[in-house]
């Protein structure tokens, strides 16, 4: 039987403890140099309380429940819409329109609005969503 010497010094390094720790020291150092480059910190300016004079480009076509069509806000009817956009698309060719209508209006309405877009040739369309929740 042999007998086991208790001092006998250590042939190998145990490497796993030093890897763990540079794993940590690595993840702490991605974290904290995405989380100061995620943005610059600047003292913006404070705007007037004077309207902007900029108006929005985009038009806004809505259509309620009952089917009344606005134009942005102001209700319009189909020949007054029509005259209108005319008068914007002429003003600017790349004319951006949105249309929201409602999920209770006829489908009818919303066609007649959208083929109304089509003949006026505005190309910069967007119909609006609600996007769904679970």
């Amino acid at each position: 039987m042999q007998v086991q010497q208790e001092n006998k010094p250590y042939d190998d390094i145990n490497v796993t403890p030093m890897l763990d720790l540079a794993y940590v020291l690595l993840v702490i150092f991605i974290i904290m140099t995405t989380a100061s480059v995620q943005g610059i910190k600047v003292n913006l300016p404070k705007a007037s309380n004077t309207p902007s004079l900029a108006k929005p480009k985009t038009k806004a076509i809505t259509i309620n429940e009952s089917g009344q069509v606005f134009l942005d806000a102001y209700p319009v009817t189909i020949p007054e819409l029509e005259t209108r956009l005319a008068q914007l698309k002429a003003a600017d060719p790349e004319l951006p329109v949105v249309v929201k209508g409602d999920a209770k209006v006829q489908y009818e309405k919303v066609i007649e609005v959208l083929d109304l877009i089509g003949r006026l040739e505005i190309t910069q369309l967007g119909l609006v969503t609600q996007r769904l929740t679970r």
